[in-house]
């Protein structure tokens, strides 16, 4: 029931960003971002219909397909999300709180973007566009990000018709930044450094990192190719902020070492943040 209710107010969290970024910031600007919900402002343009009718319209259509193709454990994950987002986008008012459309629309898209990545570490979904390319894929071997591109597309093709060149443009921006700002939460915000150390002298290097560090040490055996010679290779895995003070020891004890630097996005287990997300 704890993890339920988590879950249920990450949910709730994430639509009410949802509706913010579509009420206040790229809805007053006429920036159709693709999905259901830039669907509704094309509609609520066209037709006078508002566009939580549409949203919940079209989810409506969306979540019965769910059910009916990509089964009952995919429905249940989109059904809270997609009930609760028409519902919100209805009640939180539609004002333009910033005038500049570029600044409105970068935002609004960050807002989007931190709002989805809510949804999908909850492994939930305000339905949407989303699910089509899903059923593609399932009945027709599509890959999902080409449906999700057919299906987004038809929208901003649609904003290009309806409003103007300028819009259009907006809406592709806007999903690019929201893309990529999702890429960035989902990879990780805090990076972390793996190094790789080869020394003759591992032992002190390993003594000391342990010590003033306070960082766990692994010791690989390799072999060089050229002199056929087993050493010990260091590995260890620390923050950014103490990659220079590591430096210093193994430069401090040996400044022939050879050293590899990886930048890593996540790390899993003791000593680092725990995260059962995807790495």
């Amino acid at each position: 029931m704890k993890k339920y209710l988590i879950k249920l107010v990450g949910i709730i969290a994430a639509v009410t960003g949802i509706s913010v970024s579509v009420n206040m910031f790229l809805g007053p600007h006429n920036i159709a971002a693709g999905g259901i919900t830039g669907l509704g402002i094309i509609f609520e343009t066209m037709f006078g219909l508002d566009r939580s009718i549409t949203i919940f319209a079209a989810n409506g259509l969306i979540l019965l397909a769910a059910l009916l193709f990509l089964g009952k454990e995919k429905f249940l994950n989109t059904v809270i999300g997609a009930i609760l987002l028409p519902i919100f986008i209805r009640f939180i008012p539609q004002i333009m709180v910033l005038e500049d459309t570029m600044l409105s629309m970068l935002v609004g898209s960050v807002i989007m973007a931190i709002a989805a990545s809510i949804l999908y570490a909850n492994h939930a979904s305000t339905g949407g566009t989303t699910l089509p390319p899903l059923i593609l894929k399932k009945y027709f071997g599509i890959n999902p990000s080409i449906g999700l591109f057919i299906s987004d597309g038809v929208v901003i093709i649609l904003c290009l018709i309806v409003f103007s060149v300028e819009s259009f443009f907006y809406a592709i921006s806007s999903i690019a930044i929201t893309a990529v700002v999702m890429s960035y939460i989902e990879s990780g915000i805090q990076k972390r450094k793996m190094v790789y150390i080869i020394s003759d002298h591992s032992e002190p290097i390993t003594n000391e990192i342990q010590v003033k560090l306070e960082r766990g040490v692994t010791l690989v055996p390799v072999i060089g190719a050229y002199e056929r010679k087993e050493k010990e290779m260091i590995m260890v895995t620390m923050d950014s902020k103490n990659y220079r003070d590591l430096l210093d020891i193994v430069r401090k004890h040996d400044d022939q070492a050879f050293i590899i630097t990886d930048t890593v996005s996540q790390v899993h287990g003791e000593g680092f943040t725990y995260n059962t997300g995807s790495v």
